[in-house]
C-alpha cells in the first residue's frame, strides 16, 4: 500500500475555486505572479487578501483534456490484468492437506498442537484449535502449518521438476523467518512507516517552531491541516500494512487493504485541493463529499458483499494513476520551486506502480514484486514530504510577501 505523489518542473497552483456569489467578474483581469489563480474577487476593506488571477481560459481546456485523454489511456493499459491461483487447486497439494486433516503431519513433520485421538477425531474442539495460547497471537494454528509445509513441500517437487512457482490462495510460496510469513515486506513496511513518521514529523516542527506563524500560533500554509491528516492516515496505512504481512489472516487483510483504498482516496483529494488551490472551504466540502463517498462504497463493498481483489486492484490504481496525473500536470504549467523535486517522484512513482500491476514470484521465497514495490517507495516517501515541506516554505514566503 503507499501513495503515488509527485511534483514537476514547474508548480503551478490553480487557486480561486469560489462561490460566485462573492465573485466581481467585472473586476476580473490577468497578470503574472508567482502563483496562478483562476478569478480575482475585489479586495475589501477590512484587507481581506484577494485572490489574483492570471491563467488564461484555453491553457484550462488543455490542462482538462490533456488530463482525461491521459487517464482515458493509462486505464487502457491495466483493465485486463488479473491473476489467478492454481497452487491450491494442485491435486497433490490437496491430498497433503486432506491427509494432514487426519493425522496432523506433513511427512515427516508433526505439529504438538494438532492433538487428535487414537481413531483420528479430534480431541477439545476443531482440530484447528488446537494450539497453544502463546500461539493464539500470530494465530499459527495446526491449519496454517499444514497449509505452509504442504506448500513448501509441492513447491519442492515443482523445482525438481523444472516448474516455476506458483500462487496459492492468492499468495507466491513465501518462506517464513522467526514466524513471520513475509520478511521482506514486512521490513519494508516498516521503513516506510518510520519516514513517514520522520516526515510528519518534520513537517509539524517546520510550519511551528520554523516558520512565522500568525498572531492566533496558527501557521500560514493554508494545507497544513490536509497534509497532518494525510500523515496520520499513512502511518494507519503502513501500520497494518506491516501486521498484515507478518500474518495474513481475515482481519489482518482487510485492515490492510481498506487502510491502503482510504490513504489512495484521501491523496487524490489532496491532489486535486492542492492542484486547483482550493482553500474556501465550502468548496473543499463540495469536491471531497463525492470521493469520500465513493471510497466509503468501495471498502463497504469489500467489507459486506465481496472481497473482490481484481476490482479492489482496478480501483487503487485508477485512484493512484489520477493523482500521478494531476500531479504530473499541475506541475507542467507551473513555476514551483521544487518542480524537479516533484518530477523526479512522478516519473519513479509511474515506474514502481509497474510492479504493482505486472508480478512476480519472490525471489529465493523473500522478494516478489509486491515487497520490491514497497522498497521502491521508501525514498520516494522521503523526497515527497521533502516537497512538503518545500510547499509551504513557498506557500509561506508568497503569502508574507503580499501582506506587506
Amino acid at each position: 500500500m503507499d501513495v503515488f505523489p509527485a511534483t514537476t518542473p514547474a508548480a503551478l497552483q490553480i487557486t480561486g475555486w469560489k462561490n460566485k456569489s462573492q465573485i466581481n467578474f467585472s473586476s476580473t483581469h490577468t497578470h503574472r505572479i508567482d502563483e496562478v489563480t483562476l478569478f480575482q474577487p475585489e479586495v475589501s476593506s477590512g484587507g481581506v487578501l484577494a485572490i489574483v488571477t492570471d491563467l488564461e481560459e484555453h491553457s484550462i481546456i488543455r490542462m482538462v483534456r490533456c488530463y482525461w485523454i491521459s487517464l482515458f489511456l493509462a486505464f487502457s493499459c491495466f483493465l485486463g490484468v488479473l491473476h489467478a491461483s492454481v497452487g491450491d487447486a494442485d491435486p497433490s497439494y490437496r491430498s497433503c492437506l486432506n491427509d494432514c486433516e487426519i493425522t496432523g503431519c506433513v511427512g515427516e513433520i508433526c505439529f504438538p498442537h494438532c492433538n487428535f485421538s487414537s481413531d483420528g477425531a479430534s480431541v477439545d474442539g476443531p482440530w484447528y484449535l488446537q494450539e497453544p495460547q502463546y500461539l493464539w497471537w500470530k494465530q499459527w494454528d495446526c491449519q496454517s502449518d499444514c497449509k505452509y509445509h504442504c506448500m513448501v513441500n509441492r513447491e519442492k517437487d515443482r523445482a525438481a521438476s523444472g516448474y516455476d512457482p506458483v500462487k496459492y490462495h492468492g499468495k507466491w510460496p513465501f518462506k517464513r523467518v522467526f514466524g513471520i510469513q513475509e520478511p521482506a515486506s514486512v521490513a519494508f513496511s516498516a521503513l516506510n512507516l518510520a519516514m513517514h513518521f520522520h516526515g510528519w514529523l518534520s513537517f509539524f516542527i517546520l510550519l511551528h517552531y520554523k516558520l512565522p506563524v500568525k498572531s492566533d500560533k496558527k501557521p500560514y500554509y493554508d494545507y497544513a491541516g490536509l497534509w497532518h491528516l494525510y500523515g496520520l492516515l499513512a502511518l494507519n496505512s503502513w501500520f497494518w500494512s506491516t501486521v498484515f504481512h507478518s500474518r495474513d489472516v481475515e482481519l489482518t487483510e482487510k485492515l490492510d487493504y481498506f487502510s491502503a483504498i482510504a490513504l489512495l482516496g484521501y491523496s487524490l483529494i489532496v491532489a486535486i485541493l492542492r492542484s486547483f488551490n482550493v482553500r474556501l472551504e465550502a468548496a473543499r466540502v463540495m469536491v471531497s463529499a463525492p470521493l469520500l463517498a465513493f471510497v466509503t462504497t468501495h471498502i463497504l463493498y469489500l467489507n459486506n458483499y465481496k472481497l473482490d481483489y481484481g476490482w479492489n486492484m482496478k480501483v487503487c490504481v485508477a485512484m493512484g494513476v489520477a493523482q500521478l496525473l494531476i500531479w504530473a500536470i499541475w506541475g507542467g504549467v507551473s513555476s514551483h520551486p521544487s518542480r524537479r523535486k516533484l518530477w523526479f517522484v512522478i516519473v519513479t512513482g509511474a515506474l514502481a506502480m509497474l510492479l504493482e500491476i505486472y508480478d512476480f514470484p519472490p525471489y529465493e521465497g523473500f522478494v516478489d514484486a509486491h515487497a520490491a514495490w514497497h522498497a521502491t517507495t521508501i525514498p520516494l516517501t522521503y523526497l515527497w514530504w521533502s516537497f512538503i515541506k518545500d510547499d509551504a516554505e513557498f506557500r509561506t514566503s508568497v503569502l508574507l510577501n503580499k501582506l506587506k
